[in-house]
Order: C-alpha cells, then sequence, then structure tokens
C-alpha cells in the first residue's frame, strides 16, 4: 500500500492509505462549458452549512445538498460532529438545522431544514456506472458562505480506494473504504459537497482531500460512491437504527477525551475536560480520570466510546466504571442527554 500525503477532515489532520490504486489512462478532459453547464444544474440545490462548537468554541463551514424539497439534507457527518448550531443557506435562504441521524464510520449524515419547503432537489446519478478519466465538477463552500460557491473540475483517477484517519484532538481512528479518487483541488468547507458528473448529476460526496486549505489549490479528492450515500440516508430518514446508524442527534456523555495509554498506567480513554452539569458531572467524573468500561464494555480507545454512544439514545441510563486521579477504581450511574 501506499502513504499520501496528508489529508484534511474539517479541523482534523489525517494520514490516507491506498487499499486499491488504479492509474487513469490518458483521457481528454470535458469540454469546460459542458462542465459549467452540468454545475449550473445541481448549484441550486447545493447547501451551504455553518457550524459553532460551544464545547470547544469552534465555528466551521461546510456543504450539502437537497435530496428532498421538503428540507432534507445530505451532507458528511465530520462537517456537523460536535455542533450545537447549525445553520444552512440554500438559494439565498436561511434555515436553522437538525440532524435527523448519521452514520459516523461511513462519514454521513441527513440534516432537516427547519421550515423549509418547496427547495429544489438535486439530480442523481448511478455511481455504479463511474470510470477512470470521467470528467467531473466538485461543488463547495470552501471560501465561506459569504463567497462564491467553488467549482471545481477534474477527472476520476481511481476506484476502490480506502483512507484511514486519525483525530489528533482525540485519538479516535476511523477507515472508510470503496471511496473514489478525483484529481480536482477540493478543500476544507467543500466536504459534504455533490460530486458532479457531465450531465449535471451527482455521484459522489467530497469527503477528504490531500491538501490542507491553508497551502492553497492543488492535490486530489475523495468521494463517497452516491448509491452508498443514499442508501445509508435511506435508513436514516426511515429511522431504522442499526450498529452504525444513530437516529436523531448523538447522546451527550459531556467529556473531551482521548485515549489513555500514553498518559496512563490505565487502558481506557483520558478525561481531559467534563462538561459542567454534563451527565459525566453528575456520575462523579473529573479531570483527569481515566474511562475504563460503559455497560460492562471495555472503552479502550477514543473511537470505542463513540462507538458504545452511539448506540444509546438521550434519556438511556449507563454504567460508568473508571479509575480516578488518585488510582482508586470507581463505579457510577448517569443519565445521557441530547448532544450535538
Amino acid at each position: 500500500m501506499r502513504k499520501v500525503l496528508s489529508w484534511w477532515w474539517l479541523t482534523a489532520l489525517f494520514t490516507a492509505f491506498a487499499a486499491v490504486l488504479l492509474v487513469a489512462p490518458a483521457t481528454a478532459a470535458a469540454d469546460p462549458a459542458a462542465l459549467a453547464v452540468a454545475a449550473d444544474q445541481v448549484e441550486p440545490s447545493v447547501v451551504r452549512l455553518d457550524t459553532v462548537v460551544d464545547y470547544q468554541h469552534v465555528m466551521g463551514t461546510g456543504t450539502g445538498f437537497v435530496i428532498d424539497g421538503a428540507g432534507q439534507v445530505l451532507t458528511n457527518h465530520h462537517v456537523v460532529q460536535g455542533a450545537d448550531v447549525i445553520t444552512a443557506v440554500v438559494g439565498g435562504r436561511s434555515f436553522d438545522a437538525d440532524i435527523l441521524g448519521y452514520d459516523r464510520g461511513r462519514d454521513i449524515a441527513v440534516l432537516q431544514l427547519r421550515g423549509a419547503g418547496g427547495l429544489p432537489v438535486a439530480a442523481l446519478g448511478d455511481s455504479t456506472r463511474i470510470a477512470i478519466g470521467d470528467p467531473v465538477i466538485a461543488i463547495g463552500n470552501a471560501r465561506g458562505s459569504n463567497s462564491p460557491l467553488t467549482r471545481e473540475p477534474g477527472t476520476i483517477t481511481a476506484l476502490g480506494r480506502t483512507i484511514s484517519a486519525e483525530d489528533e484532538l482525540t485519538g479516535a481512528k476511523t477507515q472508510m473504504s470503496g471511496l473514489f479518487e478525483i484529481a480536482a483541488p477540493v478543500r476544507s468547507g467543500d466536504s459534504g459537497g455533490p460530486v458532479i458528473n457531465a450531465a449535471g448529476q451527482v455521484i459522489g460526496v467530497t469527503t477528504a482531500a490531500t491538501i490542507n486549505f491553508q497551502t492553497g489549490p492543488g492535490g486530489e479528492g475523495f468521494a463517497i460512491p452516491i448509491n452508498e450515500a443514499m442508501a445509508i440516508a435511506g435508513q436514516i430518514r426511515s429511522r431504522t437504527p442499526s450498529d452504525t446508524v444513530h437516529i436523531g442527534p448523538p447522546t451527550l456523555l459531556g467529556v473531551g477525551v482521548s485515549s489513555a495509554e500514553q498518559h496512563s498506567a490505565f487502558p481506557g480513554v483520558l478525561v481531559h475536560e467534563v462538561l459542567r452539569g454534563g451527565p459525566a458531572e453528575l456520575a462523579g467524573l473529573a479531570n483527569g480520570d481515566v474511562i475504563l468500561t460503559i455497560d460492562g464494555t471495555p472503552i479502550e480507545s477514543a473511537a470505542g466510546l463513540t462507538q458504545v454512544l452511539d448506540r444509546h439514545y438521550p434519556g438511556d441510563v449507563i454504567e460508568l466504571t473508571w479509575v480516578d486521579r488518585a488510582g482508586q477504581h470507581r463505579t457510577g450511574k448517569t443519565t445521557l442527554g441530547a448532544g450535538a
């Protein structure tokens, strides 16, 4: 496998690997005018997303697109992860948005825009029909919601790609497979936006890139095939939870954590910060504690913690075991809240 540069995924830095690398044949680029027409067809359905994370005092931008005229929007999970406020702008109209559900591992989320109706819906293509060398154009919000949408033309250069990523903030690791690669300079803020074919149909959802947006245009992007994205979206819209799909906003434990093996003699997750008045504080957790289990399930990493919490819903009562800063084993119960 070949290691390829570094990746952005909202505020986190990643390293990526290719599981299947297919070299693109020399192919003439599509007529720029034709791609511009294709983008014109889809752009009215593209949604600019702005987020605020109160806990970390972070603001973010991203992209989505309308999949239902009543205000349902498809985007990346990482675009809205942890957001306390989500604002969506489509066609010059601004809406507050709620998370209908998400698949964290596949990086897909569906939003509902409050009070929306009659919105233009993006035309969808068939991602099983894409091929290396196909011309595409990615639309996104890399310049921010007060600027024109970005349009990044390119070609499909590889299929069946796998990327592995590590969040610098928590140490949480994830892996995504089955992506296609595009030679188009997508950047932070383009996440969740549509990748469009020359017929003006969405064939993928931008999810990662080989550049950091601060270094300027260049590099390549990765997209989730639209057939897979819509299958997950359909499960969310039907409100059918599973081990991977969470319906509604995430549950709130109220801790900032990282994997503990580098910081503690105990396996688990190290608590860096406890949200005041949150479920974790009510259970008795404090900064510097190490969470060991939830309902008897060992918690060995930050990713493991989120996976367990994704299987729970607000109002669920959980039992925690942890080691406090004095090295004492402790247990406690708490009721999970609604988070973002």
